[in-house]
């Protein structure tokens, strides 16, 4: 059964792989018709994650922002499946990064990186910063069920050069990078929200106590990796620009949580600056009602 959905699903998507820009973004605003106003796609969750982000915002404002929102998505699906047909210097020209230097430089004093970037903007075509920079390309991703679709989605996310791990493999991998003194640049989506019995620190997001993940921050300061946070902004339709901050070369150095915490409040301010670019059918609050009683007044 497997087979035969990605077999009868594969035409499709090479074809979309080959449409001009133009094409491509005319074929998405047809799908947001069929996912927003007739399916409905987790409409519910959508409006329900605006209200509790915006509760300043009156209804009027967030149907906006929740029509702009599905726009974009759809774009950004089809992008993603877009990169299976583009050239490097389409990529570069889509997606510009602002300043490699500062990965590449820390690469050339040995210093391996971590990119912490959430579900905003694209973060498919965040693989294409790849062709600028000098440290190995890594990235945590976590398995598709139907294996077909999984090596299809390595594929067109290896494109250029990545390197992908399963998140059960990701320590040891690293682990044996950094044994082998192999410089190396590692993103991971670290908005998502954890699963409970994993959960080891709570912060604010959006003015809202939740479980955050700490893996990356756990790896920064156990291996002395440079925690960055990956900042993109969308400038139109189908053009994006990526910026790196470094968050501390002293990882080890920082109070435990910090990292992970200033990482969150610097993807709220994108998402504040911009809220449609958000991956909004997350159910980044679902365990909101959940907080420890002791920082429940904080």
């Amino acid at each position: 059964m497997q087979l035969l959905v990605f077999l009868l699903a594969y035409p499709f998507i090479w074809l979309v792989s080959k449409l001009p820009f133009p094409l491509l973004y005319l074929l998405s605003d047809m799908v947001y018709v069929l996912v927003y106003r007739i399916f409905g796609y987790r409409k519910k969750v959508v409006r329900a994650n605006l209200k509790l982000a915006f509760p300043e915002k009156h209804h009027d404002e967030i149907r906006i922002l929740e029509k702009k929102f599905y726009k974009h998505m759809c774009d950004m699906f089809l992008e993603m499946v877009k990169t299976m047909g583009m050239s490097v210097e389409t990529m570069r020209k889509r997606f510009h990064v602002t300043n490699p230097e500062l990965i590449n430089s820390l690469a050339a004093k040995n210093r391996s990186t971590v990119l912490f970037a959430g579900h905003y903007a694209s973060w498919e075509w965040l693989l294409g910063i790849n062709t600028q920079l000098t440290p190995q390309p890594m990235a945590i991703y976590q398995k598709i069920n139907n294996r077909y679709f999984d090596n299809l989605i390595k594929k067109i996310r290896g494109t250029y050069g990545t390197d992908l791990i399963k998140t059960n493999e990701s320590r040891k991998i690293i682990a044996q990078m950094v044994a082998e003194k192999k410089t190396f640049v590692l993103g991971i989506a670290s908005d998502q929200s954890p699963m409970m019995n994993r959960t080891r620190h709570w912060a604010k997001f959006m003015d809202v106590m939740v479980p955050i993940h700490v893996g990356g921050e756990e790896l920064c300061k156990k291996h002395d990796l440079v925690p960055i946070f990956l900042k993109v902004k969308k400038l139109k339709r189908g053009y994006y620009e990526a910026s790196f901050e470094v968050i501390s070369e002293n990882p080890k150095e920082v109070a435990d949580y910090d990292i992970s915490e200033t990482f969150m409040k610097r993807l709220e301010g994108s998402i504040r600056e911009a809220p449609e670019y958000y991956f909004w059918t997350h159910k980044r609050w679902k365990h909101r009602n959940k907080v420890p009683k002791e920082l429940a007044v904080l």
